[in-house]
């Protein structure tokens, strides 16, 4: 079965979707426009919700709506508003510490009875580093060095806690055993960490583990230890070049490839007719300021505002990847579709204000589940990651139209199996990794 997932993003992953008339500019920190989603989502059977997160603002506030809520905080909020679909809040290896973050997701897992996901992400970009006390950005090398610690100490906390610990003996008057606790004691180049942690193991274990890079080294990390890959990916030999890469890696490890779910993400307009979804795509792209947009492409680029011309191809001496050290992936797909494409500034602006390099689709209902089965079938994807271009109204419209064919064609769940987000992947609940070594240890 196909594995679906609602990314939220404020009304709308067009960057021009707050000026629509039906838009609210200022839904990003409305709970209630959230919780609204998060059931249009339930409704779909679709596996969970995603929110993308940064600890830095993201961009100039004229552009588009700026301005976060904390995902895990909203994602508590949102496990009392439904009752199955996932929840997947993205957190940074780079400027949080394992036991905190262990602690946040052990929770939402508690809170939601087994329906966390924690996309692992190391963040790019000096912005970022100097809201931490760091005045340039840790090299690239050296946040996955440190995020592959982060994961390992997260885990060592997450079993840190035998199932069986907690007791409720109250005849004995004996909560629990803590001849059952196991704590990490974990001494590492980046981590020093007693344990154990200070909440009991969750439902799932511990949290579905997601993760977003595509250089090598993020490659390394997913195939390592991911549940999901969420990816970016513009055509059909690209996908499935990244997904047998994936994959294999993934083997290397030891692991079964089939419990590494790959999910590029979709930003589909879909209209009535084939006539109304492109029309829907091209009046959002008439309303994207290309002042505001033509910034952002040249600090993803490391160039000048001024140096791209907007009715010209990009520069030819554009900085190599190894000169980048923050999102490398991006860089390196942003500039491939330019020069494969010979597209203008203007025109790569349209092309990422509808999804940042993910790939657009404006069509028919059938024509949206047509794409999405051919590259499932074609072995591109075990899923994919919907970034509806406008919101609420494309998310009801995948619901409610496109959903319904995936389900006709025996491609997708018409009902919930099962009431954890593992079990919506079909993985099973993790064995405690700490009970495990000391029982063969004391053999």
């Amino acid at each position: 079965m196909l594995h679906l997932n609602a990314f939220l993003m404020g009304v709308g992953h067009h960057e021009a979707a707050w000026r629509l008339p039906e838009s609210d500019p200022f839904a990003q920190t409305d709970v209630g426009h959230f919780t609204r989603l998060a059931r249009i989502a339930e409704r779909g059977k679709l596996d969970s919700l995603f929110l993308a997160d940064s600890p830095v603002l993201w961009n100039s506030i004229g552009r588009r709506p700026a301005g976060t809520l904390e995902p895990t905080v909203l994602l508590t909020a949102l496990a009392g508003a439904t009752q199955h679909i996932g929840l997947i809040a993205t957190a940074s290896t780079t400027y949080n510490e394992p036991f905190n973050l262990a602690r946040r997701f052990a929770s939402l897992d508690h809170i939601s009875g087994g329906r966390a996901g924690w996309n692992i992400v190391t963040t790019a970009g000096v912005d970022a580093a100097r809201n931490f006390n760091l005045d340039e950005l840790p090299a690239h090398r050296d946040r996955y060095e440190r995020a592959a610690e982060f994961l390992e100490v997260s885990l060592k906390l997450w079993d840190s806690w035998d199932d069986a610990a907690p007791l409720g003996d109250k005849d004995a008057g004996r909560w629990g055993d803590d001849a059952l606790l196991y704590p990490p004691r974990h001494v590492g180049r980046h981590f020093r960490v007693a344990g154990p942690l200070n909440v009991p193991r969750s439902p799932q274990g511990y949290p579905l583990l997601v993760q977003a890079g595509s250089s090598e080294d993020g490659k390394e990390l997913a195939a390592r230890y991911a549940e999901a890959v969420f990816t970016a990916q513009q055509t059909l030999a690209e996908a499935q070049a990244f997904y047998r890469d994936l994959k294999r890696r993934a083997a290397q490890f030891g692991r079964d490839p089939d419990t590494v779910k790959i999910l590029p993400g979709i930003v589909p307009a879909v209209g009535a007719t084939e006539a109304q979804a492109h029309a829907l795509a091209e009046e959002l792209d008439r309303l994207i300021k290309p002042e505001y947009a033509r910034a952002q492409l040249a600090t993803t680029l490391r160039v000048a505002p001024e140096d791209l011309d907007l009715d010209r191809e990009l520069p030819a001496d554009l900085p190599s990847e190894d000169e980048i050290e923050g999102a490398k992936s991006r860089y390196t797909l942003i500039v491939t579709l330019a020069r494969r494409e010979r597209l203008t500034v203007r025109q790569l602006i349209g092309r990422l204000g509808g999804g940042r390099g993910h790939r657009t689709f404006a069509g028919t209902p059938e024509q949206v589940a047509d794409a999405i089965e051919e590259w499932y079938r074609s072995g591109a994807a075990d899923g994919f990651n919907i970034m509806p271009p406008v919101l609420p109204s494309g998310l009801e419209a995948f619901v409610d139209h496109v959903v319904p064919i995936l389900q006709r064609r025996g491609l997708f769940r018409t009902e919930y199996t099962g009431t954890t987000l593992r079990d919506h992947y079909g993985l099973p609940r993790p064995a405690n990794r700490s009970a495990r070594r000391l029982t063969a240890a004391a053999h």
